[in-house]
């Protein structure tokens, strides 16, 4: 898969996890959308790594993995900045 389809994926893979996982963070929209692209990167990686063959092209276990990494790092990420709070 090129980069930008990584992008894209991991833009719609943020989406999903902030929506499956809402709440509070210490940042906005930029912070989510990186998550979700590093996210996506990390899902690809697990993916690769529990299956033996890296993943190709857009499908349905792309997006979920996906979405697990985006999660994860979502997770890593608020507890990581657990202390802080933001003020809109």
């Amino acid at each position: 898969m090129s980069i930008i389809a990584w992008i894209i994926l991991g833009l719609l893979a943020g989406a999903i996890a902030k929506a499956i996982s809402p709440g509070t963070d210490p940042g906005g929209l930029v912070v989510t959308m990186i998550i979700g692209i590093i996210g996506a990167f990390i899902g690809g990686w697990i993916g690769g790594m529990v299956t033996g063959v890296g993943l190709t092209g857009f499908s349905v276990w792309s997006l979920v993995l996906a979405v697990v990494g985006a999660l994860i790092l979502l997770w890593i990420y608020r507890r990581s900045t657990r202390g802080r709070t933001t003020t809109v």
